[in-house]
Parts: structure tokens; sequence; C-alpha cells
């Protein structure tokens, strides 16, 4: 009994090599250029957003409720992968260790799931405004809102957990070596000598249950708000109607589309697409939304700009008065 506990103990290694991008390490300070901008860009459009949200009285709706959900989730998600990335990238910082490559790989899942139920949380909101305005603030009240943003992080952290302690138990005699800019659960999976099929069937189905589940309620929320907005006589309340879910629905290609790349392309694409590709991608699905969506939403909703130009507007007249 000792001798198999000091044998899983050495064959738990104190820490990992991450390499960055395999096949493209003499490009990584021209990559790191676009991933550091957009990292920037994210954090201060999220921060911005929560800021908004948080001060101004007319964005108190469980609309924007919603969406502070979702830029909190998209800087956590960032924040999680692009920081130990451009270290690898400028200052060669390959190093993490164990314990760090299981938080992060948890803080990754957790909030990745997050986004998904996020996004299916804001089309049931748009379902509930356009199908039942009568009733919205009745339905959607301050409490459900909060329970159900409770839920959907409870939901990533409960599947996520076993898929870390699957992770954990592995042991390690295939080197320390991640060929990746962060610990991607099947890459850190790889480098065991053991059974790893328990990871890739539950890390599969992870993905199945969120993904699957959280699809399936838009594509309902969506048709039952297409055949609602067919149904208007007015096409001027039709268009009004569309234009509430213009921003949502950039949201979700902005973060379903890179997701459905890297699943399919890890499981079907795998001896045709170099790996540097499946990496690139990979970092692209956690930065492209978080890096998107406070623009889209910036853009595209009224009430968000019209608060910008106000404080805008009260900051200039600070100004004026100061001088």
């Amino acid at each position: 009994m000792i001798m198999k506990m000091l044998n899983k103990t050495d064959l738990t290694p104190a820490s990992f090599l991450l390499t960055g991008i395999p096949g493209l390490e003499d490009l990584h300070l021209w990559i790191s250029f676009p991933f550091c901008s957009m990292y920037v860009v994210a954090v201060v459009g999220n921060c911005g957003l929560l800021y908004l949200i948080c001060c101004e009285d007319s964005l108190h709706r469980p609309m924007y409720y919603f969406l502070a959900m979702l830029s909190l989730t998209d800087l956590v998600m960032c924040s999680s992968t692009i920081p130990k990335a451009l270290s690898i990238f400028w200052f060669h910082l390959k190093e993490i260790s164990f314990e760090e490559c299981l938080v992060q790989m948890f803080f990754i899942y957790t909030f990745t799931g997050m986004e998904s139920g996020v996004l299916m949380l804001m089309a049931l909101d748009r379902y509930v405004a356009i199908c039942y305005p009568l009733r919205y603030a009745t339905i959607l009240t301050n409490p459900v809102i909060a329970k159900a943003g409770l839920a959907t992080f409870l939901r990533g952290v409960l599947l996520v957990i076993p898929l870390i302690f699957f992770t954990k138990r592995l042991p390690y005699c295939r080197g320390n070596i991640i060929h990746h800019t962060y610990c991607d659960q099947l890459s850190v999976a790889k480098l065991s000598c053991g059974n790893i099929k328990a990871n890739v069937v539950y890390g599969l189905m992870v993905a199945l249950l969120i993904g699957g589940f959280d699809i399936l309620c838009i594509t309902v929320s969506y048709t039952m708000i297409l055949r609602a907005v067919v149904s208007l006589s007015s096409a001027e309340a039709r268009q009004k109607a569309f234009s509430t879910c213009t921003a949502h629905i950039c949201a979700i290609v902005f973060s379903y589309s890179p997701a459905f790349f890297c699943f399919f392309s890890h499981r079907f694409g795998s001896h045709t697409i170099p790996p540097s590709c499946h990496i690139i991608v990979a970092n692209i699905y956690l930065l492209l939304p978080p890096t998107m969506n406070p623009i889209v939403y910036g853009v595209k909703t009224k009430q968000i700009r019209d608060c910008v130009i106000r404080i805008l507007s009260r900051s200039k007249d600070t100004k004026s008065h100061t001088i």
C-alpha cells in the first residue's frame, strides 16, 4: 500500500511546461500583438459595461442584468488564459505548477459553460419580453434573475469538478510538456500513461449536456420569438422587435462558431488540421466573445449608447466649468 502511494506521488508532476503554439514559435511575438489588443479591448469594454449597468438607473432591467452576468463571465474566461499566453510569448515563462494547471482548467471549463448558460438565459429573456411584454416585469423579477444566474454557475461548477478529479488522479509518465498556451483537459490527459477513457467520455458528455441543452433552449426561444414577430401587423413593430434581438444573435454567433470548430475539428479533423490551427482557434474561442460582446452591445443597444453619451457630455461640462 505504501509503495502504491509513493508510486502515485512520483507520477504526479510538480509542474508542466506550456510551449505556446507549436510550429509557430518564431511568430510568437507577432501573434502576441493581436492577442494583447483583443484582451485590452475585452477588459476595458466589459469593465465599462459593468460600470454603466451598476451606475445608470435606466439600465437596472432584466436584460442588462443578464448582460452584466455575460460581461463578468467574459472577464473571468479570457483572464484565466490570455495573461499566461502573453507571458509565454513575451517572457518565455512556460512553467505552470500542477495545482495551478488544475485551477486554470477549472476556471476555463466552468466559465465557458456559464457563458453558454447566460446566452441561453438571455434568449429566454428576449422570449418573455417579446411574447409576454405585459408580464415581463412580473416574470423576470430580481430574485428570479439572481437564482437563474446562480443555477447557471452551480451547473458549471458541479459538472466540471469531476473532470478535474479525473485529471488529478491520472499517473503522468509521458513527460510534462503541454503543446498549448493553456491547460486544455485533453492535452494534459494525453501525458498520462493511465486510462484516460473516463476523461474523454465525461468531457464529451459535459459538452453535450451543457451545449446541447443551451442550444436547444435558444432554438426553441427564437422559434417562438419568430412566430410572435411574424404575427405582428405593423412592419415598424416587427422591425423594433427584431432589433432588440440583434446584439444577442451576434453574441451567439461569436461564442458558438469557434466552439463548434474546436469541438468538431478535435474529433474529426485531428489528422488534417495542423495543431497550430487548433490552438489558435481554441484561444480565439476564449477571446473573441469577450472582445466583441461589449462592442456589439454598445453599438446595437440604444440605451447603452445614450448612457455613454450622457456620461461623456457630463464629463465635458465638468471640464468646461473647471476651466
